[in-house]
Formats: C-alpha cells, sequence, structure tokens
C-alpha cells in the first residue's frame, strides 16, 4: 500500500476515535446515577451564552457604520434571530431565518 493511502486512513482513524471518545466520556464519567459536579453544571449554564455572544461579536466586527448600507442588513438579521429563537426556541429555525432574511437584504434591498 502506498503512503498516499495510509496516512489519510490513519487521519480518519484518529478523528474517529477522538469523536468517539468526546461522545462516550461524559456517560462513563457521570453515568450510572453519579452526580455531576458543580463546576460542570456551573459551565453548562454559562458556556452557551456566553458562546453565542462571542459569535455575535465575532459576526458584527467587520460592519462599518460610517458607509452605507450603516450595518442595517447585519442588525435587521441580528434582530431577527433574536426574536424567532425567543418566539419558537428553535435553533435551526432561528439561524437559518436570520441568514436567508440577510442574504435577501444584501442581495436584494441593500445592493
Amino acid at each position: 500500500m502506498s503512503a498516499d493511502f495510509i496516512i489519510p486512513f490513519y487521519v480518519i482513524l484518529v478523528v474517529a476515535a477522538c469523536t468517539f471518545l468526546t461522545r462516550f466520556l461524559p456517560f462513563a464519567l457521570f453515568g450510572g446515577g453519579k452526580e455531576v459536579p458543580a463546576l460542570v453544571k456551573t459551565l453548562g449554564d454559562l458556556l452557551p451564552p456566553a458562546v453565542i455572544a462571542i459569535l455575535v461579536v465575532y459576526c458584527l466586527k467587520g460592519v462599518d457604520l460610517m458607509a452605507a448600507p450603516h450595518g442595517f442588513p447585519e442588525f435587521i438579521a441580528v434582530a431577527i434571530v433574536a426574536l424567532l429563537h425567543i418566539w419558537k426556541r428553535n435553533n435551526l429555525l432561528s439561524i437559518g431565518g436570520g441568514t436567508l432574511l440577510y442574504m435577501v437584504l444584501i442581495q436584494v434591498v441593500f445592493s
């Protein structure tokens, strides 16, 4: 067998093993009626909103408020994402709806 086949095979094997371990370890560590440590519970409560806040800041970091369209498409899309999420509590709907609206805004409305 050539190296062109062996190296990708090992990469796929390592990725599969890492994926399996990240899926299996929480059940192995906290399964079977064991109490989840307070730190893990706290991180589970705090990290999702923090990650979303970081993503919002990252997405809006390049918005130029001084040049047309002055960030209107971005802020309209962010508002729609927030409203859809508050209304339906569905991540796919909120992110998909906001992305679709943003694309329509920059391609059709603000072009």
